[in-house]
């Protein structure tokens, strides 16, 4: 498999950059220091409104900037950039019907629905095929997501270490915020 790999020099520090192509997307890994297993893993969702445009709606960049920095800091580990997933699966343009429908009350989880789809229709098995390339049997995840924890190990992936990133809320993404730590309480 050719995987197209080259340095990319951070603000958080130095990482190889690779890309793995799955069907028809790109997705972009940075890796930190020699992989091993119990190293720490952050899956990330494309999120173009907050990693790109700097949203100030979503946690996104936040949580992205605080993993990259908590990876640099550990010495090694890596992220995964899973494109594909706006909006929690439900793409660009309906992720912004979404927010048209926040504006009037509901929530992420309300507005994904009222669309027609699932509240979260992410898929992570790529996530696993990733981990799995590089023989990586147990994880330390950077998440706060437990549908992510789930499969990781549906996929034979062990998670040693939930390792929680709750970033600073502003008056924009407090109730995004708030809605998504009762949801996840619900589980």
């Amino acid at each position: 498999m050719d995987i197209p790999s080259a340095l990319l020099p951070t603000r958080y520090g130095k990482f190889e950059l690779q890309i793995f192509l799955s069907d028809g997307i790109e997705h972009i890994v940075l890796i930190k220091g020699i992989l091993a297993d119990n190293c720490l893993v952050r899956l990330h969702s494309e999120c173009a409104t907050g990693d790109i445009l700097g949203s100030l709606r979503c946690d996104c960049r936040d949580q992205l900037e605080e993993s990259l920095d908590i990876i640099e800091r550990a010495g090694s580990g890596l992220l995964v950039y899973m494109r594909g997933q706006e909006g929690r699966g439900i793409g660009l343009s309906n992720k912004i019907r979404a927010y048209a429908l926040q504006e009037q009350g509901m929530d992420t989880y309300e507005a994904n629905v009222h669309l027609g789809f699932a509240p979260d229709a992410r898929n992570y098995a790529v996530a696993v095929n990733i981990l799995k390339h590089f023989n990586l049997k147990k994880v330390r995840l950077l998440t706060n997501n437990p549908d992510k924890i789930e499969a990781l190990e549906e996929g034979g992936i062990e998670v040693t270490e939930n390792v929680p990133l709750w970033t600073a809320t502003n008056p924009y993404n407090e109730r995004y915020i708030a809605s998504k730590k009762a949801r996840m309480e619900k589980r």
